[in-house]
């Protein structure tokens, strides 16, 4: 098991992060640190938890310095990491101990020959550790269909097995990504892998100032998305998944492939085409409100 954890300035919460590791139910953890350039004391910390790691190796290394995907990209594609099964891992959180045993027990019961993807609710919490929520419980199942047009959840609560590790790590290089979370998603489901979204909360996602995506719990984080979405950065990060799935063509099911094509053609041509191939190539968001925006937003070229 390989826990990689992307890391920057993360000194003020990151020693309760790798408690929460440490305490995992699941006894044989590498961890994989990759340092974005941190200029507080985070290396440091780091470093004082070599002593104290008894699940197998703490390997450190310096990230590329261009950015949270790309630190995430870098330890996706690095060879020398390997193990059986893969977790992504922030700087903040706090894991709930039985986070990893929860997807690993899944996966022990799934096709391992397949790519395997799972996923959970996050339990939000302040600064201090206060609980304030919960991501929202979806009910759609998750599919590329849904992958095209939504990221169903954070890649702190993203649990991979080798062989959808390979398959992001081929993809991985020959693409950049907007966020490593919605990447694998992507990829996953386009190669026709499956996916678990896990209902019961896993992570215990901590909400500050410094945080780069905020958690989608409360009326003004969904307005400031919706915001995002209607200023055009949505259809910025769909042109980057897009190309990326464009040089990734050989790894894509022809389901999935049918689905893209329609779903490309959909962005083009007058409003009427556009909603009737929409339409066909059947991609579909969470919720009920969260499609009808997405219908909104083609009418009006955001998407």
């Amino acid at each position: 098991m390989a826990v990689l954890m992307g890391t920057k300035d993360g000194a003020a919460y990151i020693g309760e992060q790798l408690e929460s590791l440490l305490a995992q139910s699941w006894p044989l953890v590498d961890l994989w640190i990759s340092d974005d350039g941190s200029s507080d004391a985070t290396t440091a910390i780091v470093e004082t938890w070599r002593s104290r790691w008894n699940k197998g190796s703490l390997t450190l290394v310096d990230g590329p310095r261009k950015g949270f995907a790309a630190n995430f990209r870098s330890m996706i594609i690095d060879p020398r990491v390997d193990a059986d099964y893969y977790a992504f891992c922030d700087q903040d959180d706090v894991w709930e101990a039985d986070r990893l045993e929860s997807a690993i027990r899944w996966m022990e019961g799934q096709d391992m020959a397949t790519p395997l993807l799972f996923c959970s609710r996050t339990a939000t919490i302040s600064q201090t550790g206060v609980p304030a929520g919960c991501s929202p419980l979806f009910q759609r199942p998750p599919s590329f269909r849904n992958a095209l047009v939504q990221s169903i959840a954070g890649g702190n609560t993203m649990l991979f097995n080798r062989k959808a590790r390979d398959l992001l790590a081929k993809a991985s290089a020959r693409a950049e990504f907007v966020s490593h979370d919605w990447w694998a998603y992507l990829i996953v489901t386009a190669a026709g892998g499956k996916v678990r979204y896990e209902p019961r909360p896993l992570v215990r996602y901590r909400q500050h100032g410094a945080n780069l995506v905020g958690a989608n719990v409360s009326w003004s984080a969904r307005l400031s998305r919706l915001g995002r979405l209607f200023k055009g950065q949505f259809a910025t990060w769909t042109d980057t998944n897009l190309r990326g799935l464009a040089v990734n063509r050989d790894l894509i099911a022809r389901d999935a492939a049918l689905c893209l094509r329609l779903f490309i053609r959909a962005r083009k041509g007058n409003v009427f085409r556009r909603f009737s191939l929409l339409g066909k190539s059947g991609v579909y968001r969470q919720t009920f409100m969260g499609t009808l925006g997405l219908y909104v937003a083609f009418l009006w070229r955001r998407i």
